[in-house]
């Protein structure tokens, strides 16, 4: 009975694209908490896009290397983080206004330098939809360093985070830096998408920054047990959509997030007072 579950053990990669899958869904289910309950679904698609250029520039530099790739990513996630809260203050327009310009004009660059690379446009697809089980033993060291610095702040700045996310008058009053902890949460997010990129690809990364903590924010009524929810899920998620992939031939990415999607709507269902057919009776 246990075979169908051993069996994946037994490659190395396999057990490397487990652990990713694993920390890289626990990761943004935790940030996403903060991305559903301040309506920031948008914010999140548009910055995963955005860092096309990054992954496209870091490959032609680097040659290929995961490295060069994961730190060009990282510096466009963070410059595009900062410049959408600079750009929607500083120009007097509506957020989803700078989101939607920078969104379309880094995705826009990204597509031109893809489609001058020639033959590298194949290999850059990996990073639209996910490559898990590429995932090395030094990708997984950066996933757990960069992740445990995310989780460390929002645990640090847990009490400064929820003051601005849901009383923004109260943070005033206590003189608190908003804007400041606004464009620190943005490049918490940039970090969580650039460290979660190879697992499920820039084209699902909003699922999984969006789902596990939608279905956690059905089942739960308090912000740190909605984490602690949407962290179980995503990991559970990363693991089943794994599994699944490996036994159907699914794309490990579009696997993870069909599992997540699942979970999503047994909740929707099912979930005690908040679930549909509760409501219904």
């Amino acid at each position: 009975m246990l075979t169908p579950l051993l069996e994946p053990l037994s490659y190395p990669f396999m057990v490397r694209g487990l652990l990713a899958a694993m920390l890289v869904g626990a990761l943004c289910a935790t940030v996403g908490a903060y991305v559903v309950l301040r309506g920031m679904a948008f914010f999140g698609d548009a910055l995963a896009h955005a860092i096309l250029p990054g992954v496209a520039v870091g490959y032609l530099v680097g040659a290929g290397a995961q490295a060069a790739v994961f730190w060009w990513a990282l510096i466009t996630a963070v410059l595009t983080a900062i410049g959408i809260g600079f750009i929607s203050k500083g120009a007097q327009i509506k957020e989803d206004a700078a989101i939607g310009i920078v969104f379309a004009g880094m995705f826009a660059l990204g597509i031109a330098l893809i489609s001058a690379t020639g033959s590298y446009a194949v290999d850059l697809t990996h990073f639209l939809f996910g490559n898990v089980l590429g995932v090395t033993t030094a990708d997984l060291w950066r996933i757990l360093i960069f992740g445990a610095l995310v989780i460390l702040s929002i645990v640090f700045f847990y009490k400064e985070f929820l003051v601005i996310s849901f009383d923004p008058i109260l943070a005033q009053t206590l003189r608190m830096p908003s804007q400041l902890l606004n464009y620190f949460l943005y490049v918490l997010i940039a970090i969580t998408i650039v460290v979660s990129l190879q697992t499920v690809g820039i084209a699902l990364m909003l699922a999984m920054l969006v789902t596990p903590p939608a279905t956690a924010y059905l089942l739960t009524r308090r912000l740190p047990s909605m984490m602690a929810t949407a962290a179980g899920i995503g990991a559970f998620a990363g693991v089943a959509g794994l599994y699944l992939s490996y036994y159907t031939g699914v794309a490990s990415g579009a696997a993870i997030v069909l599992v997540s999607t699942l979970l999503f709507l047994i909740a929707f269902l099912f979930a005690p007072r908040r679930g549909r057919l509760w409501k219904g009776k």
